[in-house]
């Protein structure tokens, strides 16, 4: 090979790659004009300067990886998720949780609002489960007196029977004997005649009497004892009749066996009336009531929607499967459901602001606690039971009407960012030029189907984002602002200390002077401290009464301080600190165990330091007592 058409060394190898590159980079940027602009996404028309703030609203982020800045829309190379604009901040006076955005970028982001309403809502409780027998509606057919079986008229399992059948017939010498005696003792009555012995003839319709009971309680029918009397001979046999109508669904005998008393022959069902066992997720029985319907399907039947009446809730919890076993009772007057079919049921609970239940067929009403079908307007006892009524109320009912029942504060359950008992939401900020968004934190209830129900932090009429949360969250974090994935945030204001630690708030976020307090603002912060300082007792007193008494005081307390009188930096604190201290205290009036109560203090506590590390409240120049 020639020298001429020899490669040279330098473009061997992966470094000659590099440079081909390099070189083919800076000759498109030649040809560009060398105009770095068209980074920003498009070239200006026109010669002459150009305000770079006018392109910097033309770069593309993801709220995933904010590093990532493309000139033009599209999908984030790493996440795949829609990018973003990143637009200059115009407004340096929002608050510290607050975003503004234009129309466009609101667009494009999907931002879609929804108000914070009161309304019932419905909690659909999804339960799986088979069909079972009515316990209350099995009997036993069994020998009362020994003998043996020399006749079964039903000779197999399955046969339905109606009340009177007959079912075995029974060979027994002891029934011959106590016939003789009944037979004997109606002998001697007769031969007394008219003779007036008035003693021997009590005696002797006594022994009769007697040996009538002894038959009857040896399972013969009044039937049976009258025909022995008017026979006047004794029988050795006897039939045994089915004491109730159903199916049999065990034969424990066979023919030819010699039987003890209690021996059970038979087994009876009623499958006129049977029971559905459900299993109930721990989660969902806060909305599950004794007395409450229930709907269910059958793979059998497709299509075809059974009912019937929760009778049952088990009081204990399988481990294994954190589930509850549920009773409920069905009328099944067709023979239509059988035991051992699969169900899939749901109950449909409509929630009051109270978190109780509402039925409006139960409003007001007494019902009995074994037999949930027993329900009357007044106070009285069950018809079959004799159990004393009790009062719907007492099982968690509505006890009036529902149409005057307090209706929740609900929200959609696509609004907040959870972050445990707490959530932070997007609140749109009303009368802003661009639409502007306010993170705020939030103490949610329990969730009720597509809702949630708010407990403390948000009020009737305000709008909240519940589509794209999380891409605001996304650029409050960009900013180093408070957000749900970062809640200590970045910027100065001393609001970093929300979750974190105090100390690490103090060197991250140092505090900017506040000024001197006015004086009624002062007396009523410290009466926020020290009615933080007793909710923190009465943790250690282990009384949910008084922790609940004690915490609703603190939420008073803070919607107490006026803060119209406060301005500037201290108006942003404080705002911030009685969001915390306001859901403190809602979440500490709401709980059920002391340990609850405990997380609640230890959060308490950290609010309660930083607030005094940062606000100029001196427990020496002021000593206003909580009352």
């Amino acid at each position: 090979m020639s020298k001429l058409t020899e490669k040279p060394k330098a473009w061997k190898g992966p470094w000659g790659l590099v440079l081909l590159v390099a070189i083919a980079f800076a000759a498109g940027a030649f040809l560009r004009g060398g105009d770095e602009r068209v980074w920003h996404g498009r070239v200006p028309e026109g010669g002459g300067g150009v305000d770079p703030a006018e392109y910097e609203a033309q770069l593309w982020t993801c709220s995933m990886h904010p590093h990532i800045k493309l000139p033009r829309p599209g999908k984030c190379p790493i996440c795949f998720m829609d990018l973003i604009p990143v637009e200059a901040r115009e407004d340096e006076s929002e608050g510290i949780r607050e975003l503004s955005v234009s129309e466009h970028s609101a667009k494009l982001m999907e931002i879609e609002t929804a108000p914070v309403e009161r309304k019932f809502v419905t909690a659909e409780i999804r339960m799986v489960g088979k069909v079972d027998y009515n316990e209350t509606r099995v009997s036993d057919i069994s020998a009362w007196i020994p003998g043996r079986l020399d006749r079964l008229f039903v000779d197999y399992t399955g046969v339905p029977v109606r009340k009177g059948d007959h079912m075995v017939y029974l060979y027994s010498p002891e029934l011959l004997s106590a016939q003789e005696e009944l037979l004997q003792a109606i002998r001697a009555v007769k031969n007394l005649g008219g003779r007036d012995v008035s003693m021997m003839r009590q005696m002797s319709e006594a022994t009769v009497t007697a040996a009538r009971e002894k038959l009857r309680l040896w399972g013969l029918t009044s039937r049976q004892i009258a025909r022995i009397e008017k026979r006047g001979k004794a029988s050795d046999h006897m039939t045994i009749y089915s004491p109730s109508g159903g199916i049999v669904i065990h034969k424990h005998a066979q023919e030819g066996m010699y039987v003890n008393t209690g021996t059970k022959i038979y087994t009876i069902a009623d499958l006129s009336q049977v029971w559905v066992r459900l299993d109930a997720y721990e989660s969902d029985l806060m909305w599950l009531r004794y007395g409450h319907h229930v709907e269910f399907t059958t793979e059998s039947y497709p299509g075809e929607v059974f009912k019937g009446t929760i009778s049952f809730i088990d009081p204990i919890l399988n481990q294994a499967t954190r589930t509850v076993k549920l009773r409920v009772n069905v009328a099944n007057p067709e023979m239509k459901l059988k035991p051992g079919m699969f169900v899939r049921a749901v109950a449909r609970a409509q929630v009051a602001s109270s978190g109780k239940v509402m039925e409006a067929s139960l409003a007001g009403k007494w019902i009995c606690p074994m037999h949930p079908g027993e329900i009357k307007n007044s106070a009285g006892r069950c018809s079959i039971c004799e159990m004393p009524l009790v009062r719907t109320e007492s099982l968690g009912y509505v006890g009036v009407d529902p149409k005057k029942a307090d209706k929740p504060l609900v929200i959609p359950a696509s609004a907040p960012l959870i972050t445990g008992k707490r959530a932070i939401v997007y609140v749109e900020v009303p009368g802003r030029a661009k639409p502007t968004y306010e993170g705020r934190e939030i103490v949610l209830g329990p969730r009720a189907g597509d809702y949630y129900l708010v407990r403390s932090g948000l009020n009737e009429g305000e709008r909240i984002v519940n589509k794209g949360s999380f891409k605001i969250d996304a650029e409050l974090q960009i900013q180093a602002k408070p957000s749900m994935m970062s809640p200590d945030g970045g910027a100065a204001g001393g609001h970093a200390h929300a979750h974190g630690d105090t100390q690490k708030s103090a060197e991250l976020t140092p505090a900017r002077p506040t000024g001197t307090l006015p004086a009624l603002v002062h007396s009523q912060l410290h009466n926020v401290l020290m009615a933080g300082n007793a909710a923190k007792a009465s943790v250690e007193s282990g009384n949910i009464q008084e922790i609940h008494k004690a915490f609703s005081t603190l939420s008073d307390r803070v919607a107490s301080v006026d803060m119209e009188k406060l301005s500037g930096h201290a108006a942003i604190l404080w705002e911030e600190y009685a969001m915390f201290l306001r859901n403190d205290g809602a979440e500490g009036a709401n709980v059920t165990k002391l340990s609850e109560a405990k997380g609640v203090a230890k959060l308490l506590d950290k609010h309660l330091e930083s607030m005094k590390a940062q606000l100029p409240i001196s427990h020496k120049h002021h000593t206003t007592a909580v009352r």
